[in-house]
């Protein structure tokens, strides 16, 4: 009761007062009449702020988000859906929605009666520039008496998450050095163990061929096994992307570091959707997410599933307090990685080293390297950055400079066979610095033409799978 008190609106208080002021009058006074109208004026608020505390509990409400996960730049629109369980009609109902500023300002309706057993419906639209993970909610529910003596607010308990991930672009199928198609004609297979006691059965689909069901199997399972004589090996591919804070200038979505993240999930989506087993590899050694022992994305997993794990996880990243690539470099000492896909920031010559020596920890590698003072400042990258390319193409590397502004899609196709071959990165992304590094990027490949780093080929003669 004291929570409905505390509602009366200041009407509701002055009808109290009224009300009672003239019950006392009528006291004093020995006028019934007037003691009837002073208990009509008492009591008309304590009816409505007890009805509408009973109303309160009684009204649910659900929310849904389409889609829960969207690119930064793009809206998701929430729906908002208000029932009333009560027998009552209610009165003037005010929806407020709890709503991160980032994702704009906070939603408001006001709804009129909603009759006993109806449903309301209504939507509003978010968006956000920066990547991150969002609370909505709690929603907050004002409900007033038809009369207007009294408000009572009611918060609900239940939130949802809005997944804002990096920017993504469609790139386009070019074959890189050491680039086996996951699924092509350049594929591996391994064969099964062989023989009665080590065979290796999985069961029967339609078209397989029964003279390869095995009977002993068969017989343990319930259900027709067959063997597997050969199975694809699925080629891998590691996306390294360096957080360091100290390797990145500037914040917001312009800056070198937000460039670098959209171009690891664009790459990851990218490698995803040619049927490769990917991994994601920061400079702290970490395997986001780890979703197996080796990091890598299950090969019986969906690509659209794994690349939305790697995606929700992109979209919480952060700098890291790290000072150099040695656990990176730790964590690619096994082999086996594949394509090697790196994006970094800025490197001394003491880490343009270590990356350098990453190279032959797998197959092809492939690097983004962004100076963010020019991305911080404007302009174009010194002699600084024109010697750790160097560093890293005679390490075997196909490493570009990224200026400010460039497009991922230009810098990949430039990176395909005679892409990178003495051309500069055309658009408006392309800058006299930009041509510069394409050419000590195409001299670097003519040097070691036929090797394993040469752009475009494969090593050892090995026949690349179709992109």
């Amino acid at each position: 009761m004291r929570t409905a008190l505390r509602g009366l609106t200041t009407r509701g208080r002055s009808f109290l007062a009224a009300g009672i002021a003239a019950g006392v009058c009528a006291y004093v006074l020995g006028q019934s009449d007037l003691l009837r109208v002073g208990v009509l004026l008492a009591v008309l608020p304590l009816v409505c702020a007890a009805v509408l505390y009973r109303t309160r509990h009684q009204v649910a409400a659900a929310r849904r988000l389409t889609p829960r996960r969207v690119a930064a730049g793009e809206e998701a629109r929430v729906h908002l859906r208000l029932d009333n369980v009560s027998r009552v009609t209610t009165g003037l109902l005010m929806l407020q929605d709890q709503v991160p500023y980032v994702l704009g300002p906070r939603p408001r309706f006001v709804l009129e009666r909603v009759e006993a057993g109806g449903r309301r419906e209504v939507s509003y639209r978010v968006r956000s520039d920066l990547r991150g993970r969002y609370p909505l909610g709690p929603l907050q529910l004002r409900l007033s008496d038809p009369f207007g003596m009294c408000e009572l607010t009611r918060a609900f308990s239940a939130h949802d998450d809005l997944i804002v991930v990096p920017r993504t672009e469609p790139l386009p199928p070019v074959r890189l050095a050491g680039d086996g198609a996951g699924y092509g004609d350049g594929r591996q297979r391994s064969l099964a163990l062989a023989g009665e006691d080590d065979v290796i059965p999985r069961g029967y689909r339609h078209g397989d061929d029964l003279r390869r069901v095995h009977w002993r199997s068969t017989a343990r399972h319930g259900e027709l096994m067959v063997r597997r004589e050969e199975q694809p090996q699925r080629a891998r591919c590691t996306v390294l992307l360096d957080t360091r804070r100290t390797a990145y200038r500037g914040a917001g979505p312009g800056s070198a570091f937000e460039w670098a993240v959209s171009g690891a999930a664009s790459a990851v989506v990218h490698m995803l959707g040619r049927g490769f087993a990917v991994r994601l590899l920061t400079d702290e050694g970490n395997a986001l997410p780890s979703e197996s022992v080796d990091g890598f994305a299950a090969a019986a997993q969906d690509s659209a599933e794994a690349a939305g794990l790697m995606l929700d996880t992109l979209a919480v990243l952060d700098h890291s307090e790290g000072s150099g690539l040695s656990r990176a470099y730790d964590a690619l000492r096994g082999g086996g990685e594949g394509l090697l896909v790196a994006f970094v920031g800025d490197l001394d010559e003491e880490q343009a080293a270590v990356a350098a020596r990453m190279r032959h920890r797998g197959g092809g590698a492939v690097a983004f390297v962004l100076d963010s003072g020019a991305w911080a400042h404007g302009g174009t990258g010194g002699h600084a950055l024109a010697e750790r390319l160097r560093t890293l193409n005679e390490a075997g590397w196909s490493a570009v400079a990224v200026p400010p502004g460039a497009a991922l899609a230009e810098l990949w196709r430039h990176l395909g066979p005679g892409g990178l071959g003495g051309q500069a990165v055309s658009g408006p992304a392309a800058s006299p610095a930009s041509s510069m590094y394409s050419a000590s990027s195409a001299s670097s490949a003519s040097s070691t033409a036929g090797g394993p780093a040469s752009v475009g080929s494969v090593p050892g003669g090995t026949r690349g799978g179709r992109s």
